[in-house]
């Protein structure tokens, strides 16, 4: 089920990245590095359930991420990105005391292996403010849809819960240039309500290595997670990131 959501989620971004203006510049933006979980805490169900942290009681290792934009402009102002960002952290230790979760109760001191999945898709529509040729300015909406899992699993037991939503950000793009091959960019997608909240920005450097390619170096940090009846899971996690920026 959540292949086919996946495959259709981007066949029908897909759709809205083809359609528009003839008159467009495409952009393919790639990044890779290292993901570093932080806090990770989790209670499943959110109201009976064992509050606990993947990435403090038990040992949580950083991994390697990547992500994928590609992009089009429309007209002059208007501005269209597609992004796939995948996401996975695995964890390994036991709880001092009982935990239950999802309905299952495992057992204190006994080896526990976990699962994190936090997959994003996102279609982002970005409005030009402001540009000369220094300063770019932008503010836009994003459609992002959210596939996660979290899974603990024993010798004798296993438990999961799987979660895939749609969540509306706000957009924010910022960038500055120092000259002709050196930039500082601030960009990402936020937005806070009573029922959780969602924050993913980008800070970088950028080195113009030729006319249509920009590389860039620095820091991401995601952060959110909601607190309802069914679940209560905040999370934040640091990204030391490496990328380019290819324009056609």
């Amino acid at each position: 089920m959540r292949r086919i959501l996946s495959v259709t989620v981007f066949a029908l971004m897909m759709v809205f990245l083809m359609h528009g203006s003839t008159r467009a510049d495409w952009y393919f933006d790639v990044e890779t590095g290292v993901a570093v979980s932080g806090y990770n805490d989790v209670r499943i169900p959110g109201d009976t359930g064992t509050k606990f942290s993947l990435s403090e009681e038990l040992d949580s290792d950083p991994v390697l991420f990547w992500r994928l934009r590609i992009s089009r402009d429309l007209g002059e102002k208007h501005h269209l990105s597609l992004l796939v960002a995948p996401l996975r952290f695995k964890s390994r230790g036991s709880f001092d005391r009982v935990v239950s979760f999802a309905g299952v109760d495992f057992p204190a001191n006994v080896d526990i292996k976990a699962r994190y999945r936090f997959d994003s898709y996102r279609l982002t529509y970005r409005y030009r403010l402001y540009q000369n040729e220094k300063l770019y300015a932008g503010l836009g909406l994003t459609a992002k849809i959210r596939d996660a899992e979290i899974s603990l699993s024993n010798t004798s037991s296993k438990a999961s819960k799987a979660n895939t939503g749609f969540v509306p950000l706000i957009n924010l793009k910022l960038y500055w240039r120092f000259n002709e091959k050196l930039g500082i960019l601030f960009q990402g997608d936020g937005l806070a309500a009573p029922q959780g909240r969602a924050e993913d920005f980008l800070l970088a450097g950028l080195y113009s290595l030729k006319d249509k390619l920009d590389l860039k170096m620095g820091y991401r940090f995601l952060e959110g997670g909601a607190d309802n009846d069914e679940v209560y899971t905040f999370a934040l996690v640091n990204y030391i990131v490496i990328g380019a920026v290819w324009r056609l």
